[in-house]
C-alpha cells in the first residue's frame, strides 16, 4: 500500500515537472488543444496567431528580447531556447520590426507542428492522422498523459482564486512571486534587460509590467501572467475558466506588449475575413 503511495506520488511529481518545464508556446498549444480528439478549441488563425506572440513571450522572458520603443530588439544575451531560430530571425534584423510585424511573420503551420512535435516527444500528447486517399489529410494531436495539463489549469486556477499555487515558504526562502522572472524584461521599457534587474528594487514599478502587477496584488508569477494573457488574447481564457475575473485577464493582455500585437493581427485577420465575405 506504500509503495502504491510512493509510487503515486512519483508520478505527480513527474507530471508536475513536466507541465513546470513547459515553455509558454506548449503551455498555450497545450492548453489550446482538446484533449480526446486533438483539433483546436480555438479558431486555427487564432491559434497560429496566438503561438507566434506565445514565442515572443517566452523570448521575453529569457531576456533575449525586449522591446525598445516600439520595436523588438534581441538583448544580446544568448539563454537556451527550443527558439533559437526565431531568435536569430530578430537578432538578424538590421532595421528592427514591431510586435505585431513579428507575429505575422512567425504565425503559420509549420511553427504550430514543430511545437506539437515537441510534445508528442515528451510523452505529452501523441501524433494521430486522418488519411484520404491513402494519404495523411490532416495531423492532430490528442492528449497522451493528462498531467502536465491538470497541473497548468490547477496553477492557473490557484492564481485567480487567490490561493497559492505552491505550499508556502518560510522566510529564508525566496517566496514564488520573486522567482528569477523578476529579470524579466519590462513592457514598454527601452533597455529593461539591466544588470540590476535581480538585485532589489528601489523604485516604483512601472504599471505596465506585468510582474509588477503580480507583486502588488499577491498574483501569479510573470510566465504565469504571460500565459493568462494570452489565452485571454486567444479567446480561450473565458471557455477553461468561465467563473474568473475576465476583467482583470482583459487588463493583462492590454498592458503586456506581446498580447497587444497578437490582439492588433487578429483584428486585423477578422477584420479581412468579414470584408471577404461581403464581396
Amino acid at each position: 500500500m506504500v509503495a502504491a503511495q510512493l509510487g503515486h506520488h512519483d508520478r505527480m511529481d513527474a507530471e508536475t515537472t513536466k507541465a513546470a518545464e513547459l515553455s509558454l508556446p506548449q503551455a498555450f498549444l497545450l492548453l489550446a488543444t482538446n484533449d480526446l480528439d486533438g483539433t483546436p478549441e480555438v479558431p486555427v488563425f487564432a491559434l497560429r496567431t496566438t503561438l507566434a506572440g506565445a514565442i515572443l513571450a517566452e523570448l521575453e522572458l529569457l531576456g533575449a528580447i525586449g522591446l525598445q520603443g516600439k520595436r523588438v530588439r534581441a538583448t544580446g544575451a544568448a539563454p537556451p531556447t527550443e527558439f533559437q531560430h526565431e531568435l536569430e530571425l530578430i537578432r538578424g534584423k538590421s532595421r528592427p520590426h514591431t510586435p505585431k510585424r513579428w507575429v505575422s511573420m512567425l504565425e503559420g503551420r509549420a511553427e504550430v507542428q514543430r511545437v506539437y512535435e515537441g510534445m508528442a516527444s515528451l510523452g505529452i500528447v501523441e501524433r494521430a492522422g486522418e488519411k484520404h486517399l491513402g494519404l495523411f489529410k490532416s495531423t492532430r494531436y490528442p492528449e497522451k498523459e493528462h498531467g502536465p495539463k491538470a497541473a497548468l489549469l490547477e496553477k492557473l486556477q490557484a492564481a485567480f482564486s487567490g490561493a497559492p499555487s505552491e505550499p508556502a515558504t518560510s522566510d529564508a526562502q525566496t517566496p514564488v512571486a520573486q522567482t528569477p522572472v523578476a529579470q524579466t524584461p519590462v513592457a514598454g521599457v527601452p533597455d529593461a534587460q539591466t544588470p540590476g534587474a535581480g538585485a532589489p528594487e528601489t523604485n516604483a514599478p512601472e504599471p505596465n509590467d506585468p510582474d509588477a502587477k503580480a507583486s502588488v496584488t499577491n498574483g501569479p508569477d510573470a510566465r504565469t501572467t504571460a500565459l493568462i494573457a494570452l489565452l485571454h488574447a486567444a479567446g480561450l481564457f473565458g471557455k477553461l475558466f468561465p467563473a474568473a475575473d475576465r476583467t482583470r485577464a482583459g487588463e493583462l493582455a492590454k498592458d503586456y506588449w506581446p498580447t497587444r500585437a497578437v490582439e492588433d493581427e487578429l483584428r486585423m485577420i477578422r477584420l479581412a475575413q468579414e470584408e471577404a465575405a461581403t464581396l
